[in-house]
């Protein structure tokens, strides 16, 4: 008989305490606090509405230098019925190594029985083979030191979305543009817009991260790519991570949904010797009023 919702949340909330027991210490194992809890009341009342996707993350130590791996995990309600979602992630592998070990992972929880609870096996899997792709990852390092002075690539990506609202979601922009040594700007309302630069892994890694799991509403529409052999810092137009909140038009008492001035932010590309992304985001040639 096939499972049901409630079974398969059930043997989710078995599983994460089989992890506590495994991570005991503080900051091994990470959830939200009131993850755990909303399952439960949904457990009691059944017939009310799913709570959200578990999400927890774990902090793995791997090989005798300890490198830190950290496996994210989304669990979609009727797992283990269904696969999870998992991503392996370090800050000691280089973005191919990382797409490597993820596939592997992936084509290895694929060949489990459907059915059974994996998140335990998926970490042993991480630990077990996390080693040889460090071990490659460092060889490709100690080349390229050895290698003539290498030229560096300033990265620069154009994200719009439909709007940006939530303080939660910002707090998440803002904090990953900081860890990744990001600059650039976060335009709030609607539309939004985002625009980092840095290190091409790094805004790739933050491409990524700000769409997990299942922000939609959202598309990268220009990458600039300029190569120097100084330091990419000379190539930045920005000079930090700023939050942008022009004088808005529209009815504060409807949802926030008002609309930004598009002229001011026309402006302040302008300033930044990027007037030419006003078209390339909007579909039409900016013009600032005559004032």
């Amino acid at each position: 008989m096939a499972a049901t919702v409630k079974e398969c949340l059930e043997l989710q909330l078995l599983e994460v305490e089989m992890l506590l027991s495994m991570f005991p210490k503080r900051g091994e194992f990470r959830l939200d606090a009131d993850a755990v809890p909303s399952i439960q009341r949904y457990l009691r009342n059944a017939g009310g509405a799913l709570p959200p996707q578990l999400e927890y993350r774990i902090a793995l130590d791997v090989g005798e230098a300890k490198v830190k791996v950290e496996l994210q995990v989304l669990l979609p309600h009727m797992y283990p019925q269904v696969a999870p979602q998992l991503f392996a992630r370090s800050d000691a592998l280089h973005r191919q190594q990382q797409l490597q070990l993820n596939t592997r992972l992936t084509a290895h929880i694929s060949s489990l029985d459907p059915g059974d609870l994996c998140v335990c096996e998926a970490v042993q899997w991480v630990k077990d083979n996390t080693l040889p792709f460090l071990e490659n990852c460092q060889a490709s390092s100690e080349r390229a030191a050895e290698a003539v002075r290498a030229k560096e690539m300033l990265y620069r990506m154009w994200i719009y979305s439909h709007h940006i609202y939530r303080q939660e979601l910002r707090k998440k922009i803002f904090d990953c543009a900081k860890k990744l040594n990001l600059t650039g700007f976060c335009l709030t309302g609607k539309p939004g817009v985002i625009c980092v630069e840095g290190l091409q892994e790094n805004c790739e890694e933050f491409w990524r991260v700000i769409r997990y799991p299942n922000w939609k509403h959202i598309s990268c529409k220009h990458v600039e790519n300029i190569e120097t052999e100084g330091s990419i810092d000379n190539l930045r137009l920005f000079h930090s991570f700023e939050d942008l909140q022009f004088q808005a038009h529209g009815d504060y008492g409807l949802r926030n949904d008002y609309h930004m001035d598009l002229g001011q932010f026309l402006e302040f590309l302008k300033q930044h010797q990027s007037g030419h992304i006003f078209q390339i985001l909007f579909g039409v040639e900016g013009k600032l009023s005559d004032n």
